[in-house]
């Protein structure tokens, strides 16, 4: 079983480089052509996809905690985005608005029929 570990690794690093480099978007390939990457990764099981790995893509370093070097198309979290807080309050607005009008139209009611 042990012999079969390092025939396992490589299938594992190449099938793990070959979605990687299908699931990267193409402003981000660095080099050669996306299509040249996957050829290269799949025609050669063991450099290929360690080159892909060290210079086919675009690394960004993942920062530990700046909260201040937020991407413009990165995830914020909804009690954080200040759009999804302008909704809730907009949408809460738009319920006592109307919650305001059916009591008011509930007295006009009232005093119609005295």
């Amino acid at each position: 079983m042990l012999r079969y570990l390092p025939f396992l690794l490589i299938i594992a690093l190449t099938i793990y480089a070959f979605i990687d480099c299908l699931n990267t978007p193409e402003e981000e390939v660095k080099h050669l052509p996306k299509a040249m990457w996957v050829i290269i990764i799949l025609l050669f099981s063991i450099v290929g996809p360690v080159v892909w790995l060290v210079a086919g893509k675009k690394r960004v370093a993942s920062g530990g905690g700046g909260r201040g070097s937020r991407g413009r198309g990165q995830w914020v979290a909804p009690d954080d985005n200040p759009e999804f807080l302008k909704s809730l309050r907009e949408e809460q607005e738009s319920k006592d608005r109307d919650r305001d009008k059916d009591q008011d139209n509930g007295k006009d009611q009232g005093k119609d029929a005295d």
